[in-house]
């Protein structure tokens, strides 16, 4: 069996250390707070969805795309949800093209913490922009994962094109 070490990750991982201390739902703390919006890295929302930059990414552009309501499974959303949600998983598909040009995205959604949920009590999609060579040496000599762009600089960008490409 290979190993894939992501030890980038293990800010992330770190997060999860006082998880009986932690405030509520980081996605439900979006949507509720608009007027926080870039602080709290949405970049789309309407109806039914928010799209949110993933804070600890795989890559540049990693996407949260999640339904508004606060649900762990799929069978509590309406099919107006459903639909709305994977047409927005589409969309931002789209507008990460646009911008980045990558050769190919891995899109997923993880339900319950033992499939690897971070957010078990939300669900949500992750959209990741894949390029050919995007995991180089660097990742593999040094432990460390390149990301070339600033969260702000991909904030803008993306909000940009969300707002633009509909």
């Amino acid at each position: 069996m290979e190993i894939l070490w992501s030890p980038w990750r293990s800010q992330y991982i770190d997060s999860f250390k006082d998880e009986e201390n932690k405030s509520s739902c980081f996605v439900c703390e979006a949507i509720e707070k608009v007027e926080e919006a870039k602080e709290r890295l949405v970049v789309f929302r309407n109806l039914h969805t928010i799209v949110l930059l993933n804070k600890f990414p795989y890559n540049a552009g990693h996407l949260l795309v999640s339904p508004l309501k606060h649900t762990s499974t799929l069978d509590d959303l309406t099919n107006e949800d459903l639909l709305d949600l994977i047409s927005v998983v589409r969309l931002s598909t789209n507008v990460l093209q646009k911008a980045f040009m990558p050769h190919g995205f891995n899109i997923g959604i993880n339900i319950g913490r033992v499939a690897g949920a971070g957010l078990p009590e939300h669900i949500h999609f992750h959209v990741i922009p894949r390029w050919n060579g995007d995991t180089s040496f660097i990742s593999v000599i040094s432990d460390t994962k390149v990301i070339s762009q600033s969260m702000e600089e991909i904030y803008h960008k993306l909000s940009s094109l969300f707002q633009n490409i509909r």
